[in-house]
């Protein structure tokens, strides 16, 4: 795997998005970026408990040309230690300059592998992009959710998050 190999010093910051490699933003998000996925973290690992694991800003085995670093990933329980997990509940972006990217390129990628739930926390529009359902390379079903509404987990239909605790 990428991440795994001497290539790259420690400082770089990339991922492998259909064999090319791209480089991330720089380690330091803006505020808003980086305060979206900490209340995020902490709504999901405090819903989610000891069900599946959540993961920061690490990487997701998509297949042998892509292995993106979705801001949060929602995984099956396992042990991870020798590989990254090539199985997801739900991945997440958190979008203010990479909106376009993570609607096309790694949208498809997440349907081709068929994760079941993606979200874009849109922080321009103020809004969530829940895309479920995917099938054929694409997400059959996009819905977008707005301050004063909640979302329920496709793989953890007990769990509600309110919008409002997710964005500013």
């Amino acid at each position: 795997m990428l991440g795994q190999t001497d290539f790259f010093s420690d400082d770089e910051h990339v991922e492998l998005l259909r064999g090319v490699v791209v480089r991330l933003s720089p380690p330091a998000p803006a505020p808003p970026h980086a305060a979206a996925i900490q209340r995020l973290t902490r709504l999901l690992v405090l819903a989610i408990g000891k069900r599946a694991w959540v993961r920061v800003s690490s990487s997701w085995a998509a297949d042998d040309w892509s292995e993106p670093q979705p801001d949060l990933s929602v995984i099956p329980l396992g042990d991870y230690e020798k590989e990254f997990p090539s199985e997801a509940w739900l991945l997440i972006e958190v979008s203010i300059s990479s909106l376009r990217k993570d609607r096309k390129i790694k949208g498809a990628i997440y349907a081709e592998c068929r994760v079941p739930e993606y979200w874009i926390v849109n922080l321009v529009d103020g809004e969530i992009e829940v895309h479920t359902e995917p099938k054929d390379g694409r997400y059959q079903k996009i819905e977008r959710f707005r301050k004063g509404s909640k979302i329920r987990l496709v793989k953890l239909p007990d769990i509600e998050v309110p919008v409002d605790e997710v964005l500013p």
